[in-house]
């Protein structure tokens, strides 16, 4: 297997993929078993145009062919045709962010997205990592995924906020020297307030117009209690019951997205548990990641016939909560907040659930906001789940790209739609020296709706 190093902006020859994958299936002894293997079909789809090129962030990054989208189809397309799993292969598609700008900017519809998470569950199951990616996995999916956890951990992070250990730890770079993994966990944890439980059943104000269920989420919940907040109180006053199942817990993001087939599907199907029966019209998310695999359920949990049904009409009742605002339309009264705004399209809601133009609708709509777009906006930010953790180098990259190109627009506040996201680029705004405020896009409707305007830092 070669690869073809190339400078960044341009379009080396591609490996030849579109057409020619000689099997139906993975060949024995390949990289690939018979459960879900990248499908051939798909693989087979791509004529390495070279559209993905300029939209794919570790290409723009490094110039590196196989680590294009195309590049990493070449290497499914070798697996499956009987190269076994390598380090090298392993590598390529580790570095992928998983963002899917290529699949808005393909013009033949390449399906990366199912490629990418079909060859991930199989590395899983398939390759044997360092023992050191293997430990730092697995504090991973121990806490992130677990709400409860998460939530025992605000009390030792709001001390040492509180205190100013975490700041002075920083500046000592000893993190940075024994794991610069656990260094980039730790400085991304955004400045903690107080819990701000949600009660079982949150009435609409005035008319009703429709009942939905609100998912808290694992880090949304713990370290963004005040986005949840706000999004149960706008949907309350756009005249919606809202319905927050105490029960509820990971949406599988994380899981699925890191190739962790069986645990994603676990959680999954215990969310549809959760929320069928609640009588909602809605399953409203106001995070991007977990709203892209809740509407994803359907292909999670296809082959379970006691949940396949369930999921796609789970699925179907997906919505994040801009798409439930515009299409309801408002009814409640926008008072002015006075802000200079850049939007920034968290990945996930953008490139994998098509939704661009419904936020900025809701952020025109308030009266004295001015909206900025941002230069390079399909571009990630480096947030991408858990890859500013795994890949820190990289993501600080991209993150302080994008820092530089939301500075560049002028605005004095950053709006976005997820918690990953949020904390990406507070950190790499923070590294711009030139500080600004941060928001959800509910937060910032939510201050308009009260009529307090914008809270003071």
């Amino acid at each position: 297997m070669t690869t073809h190093p190339d400078q960044p902006g341009s379009q080396p020859d591609a490996p030849a993929t579109g057409g020619v994958v000689d099997v139906d299936g993975p060949v024995p002894g390949g990289a690939f078993d018979d459960h879900h293997p990248p499908d051939a079909a798909l693989v087979g789809d791509c004529v390495h145009c070279g559209f993905c090129l300029p939209t794919c962030p570790t290409y723009v990054l490094w110039g590196e062919e196989m680590d294009s989208p195309r590049g990493r189809i070449y290497l499914m397309k070798e697996g499956l045709e009987g190269e076994p799993m390598s380090d090298s292969m392993v590598e390529h598609w580790d570095a992928c962010l998983g963002c899917m700008a290529c699949v808005t900017a393909c013009p033949s519809g390449v399906q990366y997205d199912t490629l990418i998470e079909q060859t991930r569950a199989q590395v899983e199951r398939r390759h044997e990592r360092s023992r050191s990616d293997r430990a730092l996995r697995r504090l991973i999916f121990e806490i992130f995924p677990h709400p409860r956890r998460l939530r025992l951990l605000r009390g030792p992070l709001r001390a040492l906020q509180a205190t100013g250990l975490d700041r002075r730890l920083r500046s000592t770079g000893l993190l940075d020297r024994i794991s610069p993994q656990l260094a980039a966990m730790e400085g991304l944890a955004p400045p903690l307030g107080k819990p701000q439980p949600l009660p079982p059943h949150i009435p609409a104000t005035g008319e009703r117009r429709g009942v939905v269920g609100l998912l808290t989420g694992c880090v949304q919940g713990a370290f963004f209690p005040g986005v949840n907040a706000a999004t149960a109180r706008v949907l309350q006053a756009e005249g919606l019951d809202v319905v927050v199942p105490k029960a509820q817990g990971c949406c599988g993001a994380l899981s699925a997205h890191n190739g962790r087939e069986e645990e994603a599907q676990d959680y999954a199907r215990r969310l549809v548990d959760t929320f069928e029966g609640t009588g909602v019209d809605h399953v409203v998310v106001n995070a991007a990641g977990c709203g892209s695999t809740m509407k994803e359920y359907a292909a999670l949990l296809a082959d379970d016939p006691a949940y396949a049904e369930r999921a796609q009409h789970f699925a179907d009742r997906v919505r994040d909560v801009s798409e439930v605002l515009d299409e309801l339309g408002p009814v409640a009264v926008r008072h002015p907040v006075e802000a200079t705004v850049a939007y920034h399209d968290a990945c996930h809601l953008s490139h994998a659930q098509g939704v661009r133009a419904e936020p900025r609708r809701l952020l025109e709509a308030i009266p004295g906001v001015q909206l900025r777009e941002i230069a390079e906006s399909d571009l990630c930010c480096g947030s991408a789940g858990i890859y500013n953790i795994l890949n820190p180098e990289p993501a600080r990259e991209l993150g302080d790209r994008k820092a530089r190109n939301i500075v560049a627009t002028g605005a004095d506040l950053l709006v976005t739609a997820n918690p990953g996201c949020l904390m990406q680029v507070a950190s790499a705004i923070e590294r711009s020296g030139h500080p600004m405020r941060l928001m959800h896009t509910v937060e910032l409707l939510d201050a308009s709706l009260s009529g307090r305007g914008l809270p003071v830092r």
